[in-house]
Parts: C-alpha cells; sequence; structure tokens
C-alpha cells in the first residue's frame, strides 16, 4: 500500500555577528542648511552701484575747447559769437559739475533761456544731418533759437519743411509754435469736417486747417470767423486746401446776403473731444450738466442764462448748479446763448443710431437748446421724454414725432459730444437711424 510521503527541507539562516563602530569615532548626523555661496569676486565697499545718467557733451567748436571753465563763462555772460555755438558751451559746463542756477548767476542766462539755446542747437543740428537746404538753416542764425525751439517736438522730416516754411512766411515764436501744433495735431482730426481737403505733411495746409477749424468756433456770419478763414487761406499751400477755405468764405458771404433763411437739412455733428482741447480753445462754452436717470426734471430746472461779469470774466449763473462742463464753441453751439443744456447719457443707446455698434455702451453728452422746443423739422433731432427709454429722455428725429402727433420736445439737440480717446473713430451722417 503505497503512502505519500514529503521531503522536508531545512531551512538554514547565514548568521553574521553584528560589530558597533568604534567607541572612538561615534557616529554623528550632519546638519544641511540653504546658504548663500559669496561671489568669489565682492565687490569693494566703497564702489557706486548706481551712476546718474550725464548726457555727452555737444563737441565743442574749436575756437572754445583750448578755453577754461572761467574763460567760457566769460563768453556766455557777453555772448560772444553766434548762438548755436556758444550754446555748446552749457552743456560742457553742467558735465564739470556746473549747476544752472550756478550758470545763471555767473552769465545771468536764465535756466529757460539755457534748455531754449541747448535744444535749439540740437534741433538745428537735425536739420543739418537731414541736409536741409543750407540757406534755410543759416537763415536761423541770427535769433533762430527761439524759432527752432517751438519745432523741437517733431519729426526730422516734419522739423526740415516747417524750417523751410518759417522762413518764407517771416513767423515769429507765436507763429512758428502754432506751425508746429497744427502740424502735431492734423493726423488726429482724421474724420472731422473738410479734414480731407487738407494735405499732409504740408505745413501749410496743417496750419491752414487749424485756421479753418478755429473758424467754426465763432458765430456765422462774424468778423472773427471771417479773419480766421482768411488766414486759413493765406497760410494754405495746396489747391485743394484753398478751394475748401473760398468755398466757405463764399458761403459766409451768400448766407450774410440772405438773412435769415430755413436750412435745407439739419445735421447733428457727433464730435469726439480731443485730450486737451478746452485748453486750446479760442472760445468756450460753458454748459449746466444734467443726468438722463433724473429724466426731465433737471432739464426743465437745470439755468436758463449763464454769462460771463467783470474783466475776468467771471462766469455767473442765475441759479446754483452742481454739474457743468465747459466745450469749445463749436459752431453748432457758438451762438447758443440762454436755455443751452448738456444731457449726460451712460450709454448711447438713448440715440437713434442705425447701426448696434459697440459705441453704444460709450458715455455721451447730448447739446440741446432749450428754447427751440417745437418740433419744425422733419430731418432734425429733438430731446423728449419716453417711457419706453431706459433712462426716461431720448433723442429722435422729428418725422417720427409727427407721426406720434408730437409738437413740442425739451429741445433741440444741436451736438452729440463723445469723450476723449486716443484713436478718433468720428461717425458719419449715414449712420443715424
Amino acid at each position: 500500500m503505497l503512502s505519500p510521503t514529503f521531503n522536508t527541507h531545512k531551512l538554514f539562516f547565514l548568521s553574521i555577528p553584528f560589530k558597533p563602530f568604534p567607541s572612538s569615532t561615534p557616529f554623528k548626523p550632519t546638519r544641511i542648511s540653504a546658504m548663500l555661496i559669496p561671489a568669489s569676486t565682492p565687490l569693494p565697499t566703497n564702489q557706486q552701484l548706481y551712476q546718474p545718467f550725464r548726457p555727452p557733451p555737444s563737441p565743442l567748436p574749436s575756437q572754445y575747447r583750448s578755453l577754461d571753465a572761467p574763460s567760457r563763462l566769460e563768453i556766455l555772460s557777453n555772448r560772444l559769437g553766434l548762438w548755436y555755438e556758444y550754446a555748446t558751451i552749457i552743456p560742457s559746463l553742467i558735465q564739470e559739475g556746473f549747476t544752472s542756477p550756478t550758470i545763471e548767476e555767473a552769465t545771468g542766462i536764465s535756466g529757460v533761456e539755457q534748455n531754449r539755446l541747448v535744444v535749439a542747437a540740437q534741433v538745428r543740428d537735425s536739420l543739418l544731418e537731414s541736409n536741409t537746404d543750407p540757406d534755410i538753416v543759416s537763415a536761423f542764425d541770427t535769433g533762430g533759437a527761439e524759432l527752432l525751439y517751438e519745432i523741437r517736438l517733431l519729426s526730422a522730416k516734419e522739423r526740415a519743411d516747417a524750417a523751410r516754411f518759417i522762413i518764407e512766411n517771416k513767423f515769429d515764436a507765436k507763429g512758428a509754435q502754432d506751425l508746429a501744433r497744427s502740424i502735431k495735431d492734423y493726423p488726429r482730426r482724421r474724420g472731422e469736417r473738410s479734414w480731407e481737403s487738407f494735405e499732409y505733411p504740408r505745413p501749410g495746409d496743417c496750419l491752414s486747417y487749424m485756421y479753418y477749424r478755429q473758424a467754426g468756433e465763432h458765430k456765422n456770419p462774424s468778423p472773427e470767423r471771417t479773419n480766421a478763414l482768411e488766414m486759413a487761406l493765406q497760410v494754405a499751400e495746396s489747391e485743394k486746401a484753398k478751394g475748401a477755405v473760398l468755398r466757405e468764405l463764399e458761403g459766409d458771404r451768400e448766407g450774410a446776403g440772405r438773412g435769415e433763411e430755413v436750412e435745407d437739412g439739419v445735421r447733428v455733428p457727433v464730435v469726439r473731444m480731443m485730450v486737451g482741447e478746452v485748453a486750446e480753445a479760442t472760445s468756450v462754452v460753458v454748459l449746466p450738466v444734467c443726468r438722463a436717470e433724473e429724466r426731465e426734471r433737471e432739464v426743465l430746472e437745470a439755468p436758463l442764462e449763464c454769462k460771463s461779469e467783470g474783466d475776468f470774466g467771471v462766469v455767473v449763473s442765475e441759479k446754483g448748479w452742481q454739474r457743468w462742463v465747459v466745450l469749445p464753441s463749436w459752431q453748432p453751439i457758438a451762438g447758443l446763448k440762454n436755455g443751452g443744456v448738456a444731457v449726460a447719457f451712460p450709454d448711447a443707446r438713448a440715440l437713434p443710431w442705425r447701426a448696434n455698434r459697440w459705441y453704444r455702451e460709450e458715455a455721451v453728452l447730448v447739446v440741446a437748446d432749450r428754447g427751440r422746443k417745437v418740433v419744425s423739422a422733419d430731418d432734425g433731432f429733438y430731446l423728449v421724454a419716453h417711457e419706453d427709454s431706459a433712462y426716461g429722455l431720448k433723442v429722435e428725429r422729428g418725422s417720427a414725432l409727427k407721426e406720434r402727433n408730437v409738437e413740442e420736445s425739451l429741445g433741440t439737440v444741436l451736438l452729440v459730444v463723445r469723450p476723449p480717446r486716443e484713436d478718433n473713430d468720428q461717425l458719419s451722417d449715414e449712420e443715424w437711424d
């Protein structure tokens, strides 16, 4: 009889005796910590890490290079030589440690005049580098620092054209300043009335357009408006610009001969304000501001009369009011006397835009004449109270109001003002609904 058998395996364990570390070298754990590794070549403690920037001095003319500081100060004091030559002495003195007040004390040349001389000399150098006609450059050798200083912000090409125009028209410092300002301002006026009729970068056309715009700030007709248009015609260079100014002048003369007539069509300009435009305006209009959220209550309560009094032209209102706005005296509001008001809308949804555009969400000011409440022109725009509007006030066309038998409004809309912005995206007339 078979019976199962099992092989029994014995397990053997290798036993190694443990030997502790010798007592003479006990185990010590090492602590590891983050530490900055010092620079192999540390900076000396007395070294100045920040050095103020000092522009390199302009190259001194050969006759000044061997002179010491007292001699150069004497040349400045007596203004010996041509202005653009001794102007180079000022940076060299500053490089040697002189300050503007110390130079003024030693020479009598104020800090403002020092800056004007140095900057004008740099502008003159840029004209030479841009191959400007030598006769034009030499025309500034006598008393030209004030003129060249005014065109410092223009590009090299614009400086050369402006310098030529200044000499040809015998401008003074004020004329040079207006010219430079008009050249810088013209590209920002894209989309404004008759902008395309003036050619850039012709300096005469840029200056002509500035006078052309200033003419629109005066009442039509008026001597101030006519004078501004005549100045625009005088400096215009291109035939296209001259034609635009002549048409405006002829229209003023025809309008003066016709007297008061009914306009064929009513246009409401939509103007994007420019940064600093109020400061540059020759005349301004001060208007009370009403909030559209207050509906017609504030429009009816706002002061009707606001005038200037005294030698300083202090603005006086018939009643107290919290909010006011100052706008350039643009043509649509130049003749606005009593009853003018500006209504602030948080967005432009209350205006009849034809398309649903992004600027619906942009705040606008609607300028209205409360002295003209009767809804007379079908193409006119009027400020009315409207229950369906988000703010209770709305701008509507006269034809739409007549269809609802509305004969009177809160005022005739004269102008829509958009806030200042870097780019200029004017609204065309075709986009009104």
